[in-house]
């Protein structure tokens, strides 16, 4: 297969192909049993789980069938917080089995911490090591890791699967942008991981330094989660690198990185369902879904050793793609993420994601993926300003020009979200640019009250 730059962009990989298109049958009744087990294990050494089970009247040896997993109760974010630090551990992290513990930022209150066996380091490396071989790579590859190391899942995740998918690693961490180009293009890098923003800045800051990368480099193929991306933001990226993307998903309180990966057919992420059980449910009523339709993403972890979660609700919305995939894998996909329940915006009225600005502003070939939505308040009343920046070709100083792509962005936000904002061009390089997530949403709503 070759992309559009002429980059050989390699034949369909696989890295445990014996789980990656096992039977369907034969992967139910190994879920079936890992369930069993781990709701076992979640009631004889969580007392949370021990305490909630028996409220709910349910039986730890009841569970019969998957069918049974919907007469769980719930897993929140809300719990493992309240549980802080150790509280959802099955296995005490003073315990020599515990080699690792990693945990969110807390910003938003205390934060969610989970640990890691040498088992469970090495199940997630597995589930990394798919990714890579989805986005083309394998143990000829040179891995740029440029996800942040530490807490963060990100760094780590993806280091693990290079050590066993028995890659070339060159870990770089996140910032030193400049360093990070000329090591990619000196170092011969073929597969890059990190923040789809990042990749972005990765590769302006290539073609600045006087690079053609997509061109110049040998790097294809690129493994990009941790924030939303917008399809106009992947075929810029990709356009840019001359890679072929995969988007990767993962939570730290499932695992991290490697939960769900697409393969370079991008019909949706492959979900490692030899250790994950996904769901579908409605929010409000709290019931599955079927297969296609759009929903909150729960998960229960099947091979956890020291944090599993039984039924997390991660309050991402996606839905099962229905269908198989050319690439031959059996595992159930789930759709890249449209938005969490957690970020949507209530716009007079209106639900609407962020991401669903992204889909707009694709559609502007004078405008850039790098934008901000800033809340405001004026009086009682919420604004909402969409701060986008031009292309370097648009011309900046003729302000008639800037005015009418304003009005044009303005109408096809109306036509497409059934909500006005206002909107702010600006130049380029004028938004902050992120080495790891982007901050996308700027609330100064607190700030103007205090």
């Amino acid at each position: 297969m070759v992309n559009s730059t002429g980059k050989v962009i390699g034949e369909e990989r696989y890295f445990q192909p014996e789980i990656e298109q096992i039977g369907r049958s034969e992967l139910e009744a190994m879920q079936l049993e890992r369930l069993q087990r781990t709701v076992w294990d979640c009631c004889q050494n969580v007392a949370f789980y021990k305490q909630t089970f028996s409220q709910a009247g349910i039986n730890p040896r009841s569970i019969t069938s998957l069918a049974d997993l919907a007469s769980l109760p719930f897993t929140t974010k809300q719990d493992m917080r309240e549980a802080y630090p150790f509280k959802l551990f099955a296995i005490d992290p003073k315990n020599e089995r515990v080699q690792r513990l990693h945990a969110s930022s807390g910003t938003t209150g205390n934060a969610t911490v989970v640990g890691y066996t040498q088992k469970d380091i090495d199940i997630w490396g597995d589930t990394f090591a798919r990714a890579i071989a989805m986005a083309g790579g394998g143990p000829d590859s040179i891995l740029q890791v440029s996800y942040g190391y530490g807490l963060f899942t990100g760094g780590l995740g993806a280091h693990e699967g290079g050590i066993r998918m028995h890659s070339t690693i060159l870990p770089m961490s996140s910032g030193n942008t400049k360093r990070q180009v000329q090591m990619m293009k000196d170092f011969d890098v073929d597969i890059l991981a990190c923040t789809p923003s990042y990749a972005l800045l990765i590769a302006d800051t290539a073609i600045e330094m006087g690079y053609d990368p997509a061109n110049d480099f040998n790097v294809s193929g690129a493994i990009l989660g941790a924030e939303p991306c917008s399809e106009g933001m992947r075929q810029d990226i990709e356009r840019k690198l001359g890679v072929k993307m995969v988007d990767i998903y993962g939570l730290s309180e499932v695992m991290g990185p490697g939960v769900s990966c697409e393969c370079r057919h991008q019909t949706g992420l492959h979900v490692a369902e030899d250790h994950f059980i996904i769901e579908i449910i409605d929010p409000n009523t709290l019931q599955p879904l079927p297969d296609g339709e759009w929903g909150e993403v729960v998960f229960t972890t099947l091979s956890k050793e020291c944090s599993p979660l039984i039924r997390y609700r991660t309050r991402d919305i996606s839905r099962i793609v229905p269908g198989e995939c050319p690439c031959g894998r059996t595992m159930r996909r789930m759709d890249r993420i449209a938005g969490r329940t957690d970020d949507m915006l209530i716009i007079r009225g209106v639900n609407v994601f962020p991401s669903q600005f992204q889909e707009v502003l694709a559609g502007f070939e004078e405008l850039t993926s790098y934008y901000q939505i800033v809340l405001t308040r004026e009086g009682p009343m919420d604004n909402v300003t969409l701060k986008v920046e031009t292309v370097p070709e648009f011309p900046f100083d003729q302000v008639r020009l800037i005015e009418q792509l304003e009005q044009r962005l303005k109408g096809e936000l109306r036509s497409n979200l059934q909500v006005s904002v206002g909107i702010r061009v600006v130049e380029p390089k004028s938004i902050e640019r992120s080495e790891g997530k982007a901050k996308r949403v700027l609330d100064l709503r607190d700030e103007q009250g205090a």
